[in-house]
């Protein structure tokens, strides 16, 4: 049972503490949408968070991730280090590495797999460079959402960009779609499947089968393309580009 008397309920946020070596902090986030108590480790940040259902025992919550210390520090010890491309490194664009080198220019551009970057400061080259992978990435994801669009017989609002560790893209309920930029990063059959999952949305609001068949129907190889963004969609958090 995760339900308990009024004072004993998990009703904001909160950060506690394991004991142990070496210790561990674990963010308790209630969550009015969760059925249970989910744990999870970021191999990106070393971030561990504990999703609680709204109003659950903060005691149980708390005893939830105590007993699965040993756990946590297992998955804390995979956590993959990040990183700071700059020139001389090779940052993914479209699936493939291309090395980042330096050039007479005024802005980032791509040419003959490479990246060309105005020489100078390193902080504003690793600048220049997400600069360029969001052009590069708004229109690619512009024109693929635009082709799936006329399949569907729909269109969409407005196409913003963000960095967002927790999906991929969303559809909302006005017809908006919403991507991460990252996505340019990831094979280019990767970056069409998101957009044409995410353009089915304005046919069918949720994952049912009748969805899944609507994404079939205009992305009949999405298997592939999903199966490598769960495999390894989360190496392309590990670049940074800014402090």
């Amino acid at each position: 049972m995760f339900w308990s008397n009024k004072t004993d309920r998990l009703v904001k946020a909160e950060q506690v503490k394991l004991a142990g070596a070496p210790t561990v902090s674990v963010l308790l986030r209630p969550s009015s949408r969760a059925r249970r108590l989910s744990l999870r480790v970021s191999k990106l940040d070393g971030r561990v968070t504990l999703t609680v259902p709204q109003g659950a025992s903060r005691r149980e919550a708390v005893r939830f991730a105590q007993e699965r210390a040993h756990w946590i520090r297992k998955h804390l010890a995979e956590t993959v280090p990040e990183l700071r491309p700059t020139t001389g490194h090779t940052v993914p664009f479209l699936g493939q590495p291309h090395p980042i080198v330096e050039a007479p220019l005024r802005a980032a551009r791509v040419a003959d797999g490479q990246i060309l970057v105005p020489p100078g400061d390193p902080r504003k080259s690793a600048a220049r460079l997400e600069a360029l992978l969001k052009r590069e990435a708004r229109d690619r994801l512009a024109r693929a959402s635009d082709h799936y669009a006329q399949k569907v017989g729909r269109k969409f609002g407005r196409l913003t960009l963000r960095d967002t560790r927790s999906r991929w893209g969303s559809c909302s309920s006005e017809g908006n779609l919403m991507y991460s930029w990252r996505l340019v990063m990831a094979p280019e059959v990767v970056l069409d499947y998101v957009a044409a999952h995410e353009v089915s949305h304005l046919v069918h609001m949720d994952h049912s089968p009748a969805f899944w068949a609507q994404v079939d129907a205009i992305c009949p190889d999405y298997r592939a393309p999903r199966s490598w963004l769960r495999d390894n969609g989360s190496q392309l958090h590990r670049y940074r580009f800014r402090d």
